[in-house]
């Protein structure tokens, strides 16, 4: 018969090695992650200054000349401009997930108009059916359920990163969320990304979800991301108002959230 304090030794001797088990499990943990930042850093500079919207997004960003110099940013990207941006209307994101993309009830032969009420102005994003209609028809869904609605604009880059880009799309405003379901990718030949381009962020082929970019001034990207939009003259004037407020880097200079508040109270797609 085994004695209490055989017993008692017996547990200690097992709670030891539980523990020894749970610290080799932690410090195998903290290998990987420091694994995956350095990993992360090296990309990053070996890039130039790239930029992963939702994973992917890098490329060099051209000016557009004919601009004035009143229409382009003037903040630099790490100062703290006064918010151009009103306060959020009350509410919070509904956090709906889907298993599958939706039904295809897009007509690709119809004009279809995004409007992103936001806290910084109305912006209106005319959509093409005919070249992205498996993106366009999500955007049509995802509005309807309001998925949209109450989202912040979590993510901006620009100088001296050689893309400029406003994100938005993601209900947890982390980068890391999406509706649960992901698109196929469309209208990749030939894609380019002057100003006013509005594309699916993603973290490589057919991985689109809700995630989307708009660009607001000339960029040079690799044709990965679909482009499925374009931002009307009066939204170009509220995208250059928040760019003009600059940034707060995050990771790296000229990458991380807009000192405007972005919040897109209501995101209504309508059918023309």
């Amino acid at each position: 018969m085994v004695s209490s304090e055989q017993r008692r030794k017996q547990l200690a001797r097992e709670k030891y090695a539980r523990q020894l088990k749970r610290r080799e499990a932690a410090r195998r943990k903290a290998r990987i992650r420091n694994m995956s930042i350095a990993l992360g850093l090296v990309i990053v500079l070996a890039a130039g200054g790239a930029y992963a919207a939702s994973g992917g997004l890098n490329g060099d960003k051209k000016k557009d000349e004919s601009d004035s110099a009143a229409d382009k940013p003037s903040a630099p990207p790490t100062s703290k401009a006064p918010d151009p941006c009103d306060k959020p209307a009350k509410g919070k994101p509904t956090g709906k997930q889907w298993k599958k993309e939706p039904a295809m009830k897009v007509d690709k032969s119809a004009s279809y108009t995004m409007q992103l009420s936001t806290t910084c102005g109305e912006i209106d994003i005319t959509m093409d059916a005919g070249e992205a209609p498996h993106t366009v028809n999500s955007f049509d869904f995802l509005a309807g359920e309001k998925f949209f609605d109450h989202t912040a604009c979590h993510r901006m880059t620009g100088p001296p990163q050689q893309l400029s880009v406003l994100q938005c799309g993601d209900p947890t405003g982390t980068g890391s969320g999406d509706p649960g379901y992901e698109l196929p990718d469309e209208n990749l030949k030939g894609a380019t990304y002057p100003a006013g381009t509005v594309a699916m962020a993603n973290s490589g082929p057919d991985t689109g979800g809700s995630q989307f970019f708009l660009v607001y001034e000339d960029s040079e990207l690799p044709p990965k991301y679909t482009p499925f939009g374009k931002v009307t003259d009066s939204g170009m004037k509220v995208l250059k108002k928040i760019a003009k407020a600059g940034l707060t880097p995050m990771r790296v200079q000229g990458d991380g959230r807009p000192n405007a508040t972005v919040v897109i109270d209501e995101a209504t797609v309508r059918k023309s």
